[in-house]
């Protein structure tokens, strides 16, 4: 162990130095003129370095490598300017080490270098120092400076020893000042060696003088940083001093544990908490409000729910996507019957949510009747993508509030649906449905649609923001789906958001093949019910659907489903079932009593005056009748049945053709001037209206003004112009089925629907013919008994069969006696 010595004085005058010295290299150190510093020494050379000059005379060179890292530096890795020093003292360590103590002497120039392989020596020249003449006030001013820096720098918590200060104060060669100061700075290498090299004593000190005012600005960043982290420590520890103090008087006065415990239960739910810097700065802000409130105010209510929600949102959090194709293929046909082109979108919209799960897509919407799986679609995507599932029923929803949240300006408020949703599923990208978006209202509160163009749109849907949160909330992770039954009801911009998917009605095979599937099981587990005690049959299934229930979905269905089961049940408990029952066309009415629906019927026989017609109801297709009568009068033309615009229209579109045409048709032009024609459409009290009943108006027209009856073995859908032309219509596959129900096979459709015949199942095509045509006067050809046009004598007609165009006749009507 070594012993502790006092340091030596400062040599006032620099022994000679010899011209060979051997070389110490120095790795991070640079050692200045008159400066005593311990050295250790450890490698081999420099070790024989300091054997050799203890043998000597003691005196070695130190020179400060370019490369600290370097282990074994040669000639070229040397600086060529260092400092002869005097080795003063030296101590052998146990491991082989020594530690020296040097004081430089002079700085010295190396000629050139002389190495062996125990160690370097070199050829040195001593650099002599300027002499000053004299000193001027600048000298004296820089020299005064950069005491008083030094001193300036102590104070700022820069550490030197006394004896440093004193011997500094007591300097006034402006060189060795410099050196001393540039000594006892934290300098890199490079710094002090730059210091070294600078012979000139004034030029020196002003770099000195650089170095050292850097080294000031530093303190000051470092004692600015201190200060700052001593002030929230201390104002922490105020905090916690005051609201120790503030929990005693609580106590004493026997408020506020509960809240006190809340408020501790909220901070640790905040610390358990990812979200983004500016909503945890408003629960912070909250936080501390609650604080200072009094427990039994309304405001504390309203914060305190205010946090509940905040802490309890499902920040950050996401279910993993299920990338599984065939999965997702395997699912849908399990939930779903049919629909192959709805489940054809579908698989294409989550293959590109595999290949891009970060694009923002369309937001679909499923248009269709009642009772047609629209929301179950939904929550089969969620379980094809392994999400959660929530529905949003919108249907009469007046206030802008329920979209966007109330206001926390009272009690009860709350935030919007689209929040509550992902609140209750803990996920930030569930499948959210949407429901009856074109039963949204509207009134002096707001417009919940207008509201819903921020929520669906997906280039501002990432920063929703919530009236009662007050936060920016992401909702570009939410897969959102809407339905409605009519697409008329909704906004065109909000309709522009979405991409539309019809779901028509289902045909009477579908319904028998979903029934089997998949309606009948869930009312035989639900009612208690086994296979072994009631069974359904095709011809009772279809006896069920055909005289119990009228609907484009399944809802009604399933309710009679339900009832049977029920029925059965009873008959079980009461151990009056003594076998199987099997639900038959014979034996249905014995459970749910007489037929409540009679089936439309197409006409007996051909009548002048009456035509079938079809129409689109949101329930489905529906046969409509069209009946007419001529009366004395003054040419009036009454129209009844509660008709909407676009019918009335139509109506008159047809009867002015007729008129026009009446020449080439040889109707007496005073029928119009003294008969009155009355139009009706039957079961008066159900709204009618579409542009769909046209060329039905026109036909029914010449039939009563010529007197031909018009056959009753076919329908017709289509619109007229002015012109005669027939016009476009939709609801083709409702249609078709609500005339397949009657039993007409032979369907009349404008020329232009001839693309919508895909629509329609095969099983359904092949049992039904349709007649495209284009213009109202084919209509008259094939829909009278006895005409032909004067104007397109003998020309056929093509004719659809079974989804092929042919110049095929249509068949002779037949009458019934």
């Amino acid at each position: 162990m070594a012993e502790e010595r006092d340091i030596p004085q400062l040599l006032d005058e620099s022994p000679k130095i010899p011209e060979v010295l051997p070389v110490l290299p120095l790795r991070d150190v640079v050692v200045y003129p008159y400066v005593i510093l311990p050295l250790s020494v450890s490698r081999e050379k420099s070790l024989k370095a300091v054997d050799t000059a203890l043998v000597e005379n003691r005196m070695i060179l130190l020179l400060s490598q370019k490369q600290m890292e370097m282990d074994d530096p040669g000639s070229n890795d040397l600086y060529t300017v260092g400092t002869a020093a005097l080795i003063m003292r030296v101590l052998k360590l146990p491991d082989g080490r020594i530690r020296a103590l040097v004081q430089g002497l002079q700085r010295v120039r190396v000629e050139y270098f002389t190495e062996t392989e125990t160690m370097f020596k070199a050829k040195v020249e001593p650099i002599v120092e300027p002499e000053l003449t004299e000193r001027g006030i600048e000298l004296d001013a820089l020299t005064r400076t950069v005491k008083q820096t030094l001193e300036k720098a102590v104070a700022l918590g820069k550490s030197l020893s006394q004896e440093v200060l004193v011997i500094a104060a007591n300097l006034d060669a402006p060189g060795r000042l410099a050196d001393l100061v540039a000594s006892n700075l934290d300098l890199k290498p490079p710094q002090l060696q730059e210091v070294l090299e600078i012979v000139a004593p004034i030029p020196r000190l002003k770099r000195v003088h650089e170095l050292l005012m850097r080294e000031i600005d530093l303190l000051e960043v470092q004692q600015k940083i201190t200060m700052e982290a001593r002030g929230e420590m201390d104002k922490g520890q105020r905090e916690y001093y005051l609201r120790q103090q503030l929990k005693a008087i609580q106590n004493e006065l026997g408020e506020a544990n509960e809240l006190t415990e809340e408020i501790q239960a909220f901070r640790d739910k905040i610390a358990k908490l990812t979200v983004p810097e500016e909503i945890l700065t408003e629960i912070e802000r909250n936080l501390k409000k609650l604080e200072r409130m009094h427990p039994d105010s309304s405001e504390t209510a309203v914060t305190r729910t205010y946090l509940e929600w905040m802490t309890e949102m499902p920040w950050g959090i996401q279910s993993e996507d299920n990338k599984d194709l065939k999965l997702a293929q395997q699912i849908l046909d399990e939930d779903h019957d049919g629909l192959d082109k709805i489940k054809d979108r579908l698989m294409e919209f989550l293959a590109v949510r595999k290949l891009r799960p970060d694009l923002k897509g369309t937001i679909l919407c499923f248009v269709g009747p009642p009772g047609t799986g629209k929301t179950s679609l939904g929550k089969s995507v969620a379980r094809a993508l392994g999400r959660k599932f929530a529905r949003v029923s919108l249907g009469g929803v007046h206030d802008e509030s329920e979209i966007r949240g109330h206001r926390r300006t009272y009690v009860g408020a709350m935030p919007g649906r689209i929040v509550q949703a992902l609140h209750q599923m803990k996920t930030m990208n569930p499948v959210i449905v949407l429901d009856e978006v074109d039963k949204i209202g509207r009134d002096m509160r707001g417009d919940p649609s207008a509201a819903l163009l921020e929520v669906l749109d997906p280039e501002q849907n990432h920063t929703f923001r919530d009236n009662y949160m007050n936060v920016p909330i992401d909702l570009s992770q939410v897969l959102f789906l809407t339905t409605a039954n009519e697409l008329d009801p909704i906004q065109p911009a909000f309709r522009d958001r979405m991409e539309i998917i019809h779901l028509s009605s289902y045909t009477l095979e579908e319904k028998i093949s979903i029934s089997e599937k998949h309606l009948i099981p869930r009312q035989l587990e639900k009612n208690g019910v086994t296979k072994e005690q009631v069974s359904f049959t095709k011809s009772g299934l279809k006896a069920l659907i055909q005289g119990y229930t009228r609907e484009s979905g399944l809802r009604q269905l399933e309710r009679e489903i339900g009832s049977v089961c029920r029925k059965i049940a009873r008959k079980v408990a009461e151990e009056k079932l003594k076998s199987r029952f099997s639900l038959t066309d014979a034996t249905i009415q014995e459970l749910l009593g007489p037929v409540k629906l009679l089936q439309d019927e197409r006409l007996k026989a051909p009548r002048i005056g009456v035509i079938t017609g079809l129409a689109w109801t949101s329930t489905g297709g529906d046969v409509l009748f069209v009946e007419a009568l001529k009366m004395p009068g003054k040419g009036a033309l009454t129209l009844t049945g509660q008709l909407g615009d676009v019918m009335k229209e139509s109506a008159q579109a047809a009867l002015s053709y007729i008129r026009s045409r009446s020449e080439a048709f040889e109707i007496d032009p005073e029928v119009f001037q003294k008969q009155d024609i009355h139009l009706h459409f039957p079961e008066g009290a159900i709204p009618k209206d579409g542009p769909s009943a046209g060329l039905a108006i026109a036909t029914v027209l010449l039939s009563v003004l010529k007197g031909i009856p018009v056959k009753n073995t076919i329908a017709m859908t289509g619109e007229i112009d002015l012109r005669g032309e027939a016009l476009a219509i939709g609801g083709l596959k409702e249609k078709s089925l609500a005339a397949l129900r009657v039993g007409i096979k032979d369907i009349i459709i404008p020329h232009a629907n001839l693309k919508d015949l895909e629509e329609i199942s095969p099983e359904v095509r092949a049992k039904l013919r349709f007649h495209p045509v284009k213009h109202v006067e084919e209509v008259f050809e094939m829909a009278l008994t006895k005409w032909t046009c004067p104007d397109r004598r003998g020309i056929g007609q093509p004719t659809v069969v079974k989804g092929k165009v042919t110049k095929k006749p249509l068949p002779k009507p037949t009458r019934k006696k």
